[in-house]
């Protein structure tokens, strides 16, 4: 129970699974849950987020090797304990749908998840994913294992600009709890307000394709062939490439196979949320990913921001060499900050009810 006057928030601390950079964890850091440590097996991830999340520390395990009483002795005693992750969705999602993923040993970490979770059984759970995941008996098994563990579960499909969110990026957000029923917050923007492209990038520098801003290294964009720097002169935003003359499409779109992926070599618009930011976001040909007015791709740190980063934040040690499949990969895999915090926001709700 709560003492007089305690501010429940000094009590919470939470450990993130999967954590990658740290998006999830970043943004539960700005709500005011104190993180103790992230967990990945990607050592490409321990820079990014021990440099952006101190004091967390990155510990480079795999969840299949840790032990309940593991996680247990990380947190204070006293504390209000919160597990959270995001188990690797590429089985899961729509992207690769369609490709057999039945040997996968991703399909197996929501299982591990789960595990840890009846071990340890901490005061609250949270986990992030792709709404297609609900599709597969390995989701039904989680939600079916919390609630014989004594857990109030409640899973919502998170369309992101409904909670200030520049990317149109939907989200399977789950809780657990063992005090009571707890469900996410209301959703703070609507249609009229959503966070837009120019919102989020456009007070960048320019800068052409190729090209890297000289006060931020990240801000770089790949460099266009000769032939996509004439498909994206001639694209407008929100169009596709049947907006280009004959000469300029594509054999593989002339196609019958091809004609239905209409969203890739396009520009996005200013004034509308982003699309889903995915790990190729840095190349024109991968999506709808070409700067609204500038002639390329979007840059990486403009990848990062639609991820709700901070600008600030580092993905790459200062003398490192960027790579635009490394990074990409890590900032596209990230749980958008912004929804993070709102997770902590909803942990911190449902204690001040039920703590």
């Amino acid at each position: 129970m709560r003492k007089h006057g305690e501010d429940i928030s000094k009590r919470i601390r939470a450990v993130d699974l999967f954590c990658g950079v740290g998006g999830l964890t970043r943004g539960l850091l700005n709500s005011g849950i104190q993180v103790i440590a992230g967990f990945d097996i990607d050592t490409a991830c321990r820079y990014a987020y021990e440099h952006n999340n101190k004091p967390a520390v990155f510990k480079e395990e795999s969840v299949s090797d840790i032990k309940g009483s593991d996680l247990a002795g990380l947190y204070p005693d006293d504390s209000i304990r919160v597990l959270a992750g995001c188990a690797p969705c590429q089985p899961f999602s729509r992207y690769t749908q369609g490709s057999d993923h039945s040997q996968d040993e991703k399909w197996g970490l929501l299982y591990q998840f789960g595990r840890l979770i009846q071990e340890m059984k901490p005061e609250i759970v949270s986990m992030e994913n792709v709404p297609e995941l609900r599709r597969h008996d390995v989701y039904h098994d989680f939600v079916t294992l919390l609630e014989k563990n004594g857990y109030n579960v409640s899973a919502s499909d998170v369309y992101c600009p409904d909670y200030g969110i520049p990317q149109s990026r939907t989200r399977l957000v789950l809780f657990g709890s063992l005090l009571g029923p707890i469900a996410i917050i209301p959703k703070s923007h609507s249609e009229k307000n959503y966070r837009t492209v120019r919102d989020a990038i456009g007070s960048l520098p320019a800068i052409e394709s190729g090209q890297t801003d000289r006060k931020d290294k990240l801000h770089r964009s790949v460099g266009l062939s000769d032939t996509n720097m004439k498909r994206i002169m001639t694209s407008i935003p929100g169009g596709t490439w049947r907006d280009w003359p004959e000469d300029l499409v594509a054999a593989c779109h002339k196609e019958k196979s091809g004609s239905h992926y209409a969203s890739v070599y396009g520009r996005m618009k200013w004034d509308e949320p982003s699309p889903t930011i995915t790990t190729q976001f840095y190349g024109f040909g991968n999506g709808r990913f070409g700067h609204p007015e500038q002639d390329r791709a979007i840059s990486l740190r403009e990848g990062a921001i639609l991820q709700s980063f901070p600008r600030s934040y580092r993905f790459v040690e200062p003398r490192a060499q960027i790579s635009f499949k490394e990074v990409g990969k890590l900032i596209g895999n990230a749980v958008p900050v912004r929804l993070g915090k709102i997770v902590g926001m909803t942990i911190i709700k449902h204690l001040g009810e039920y703590a």
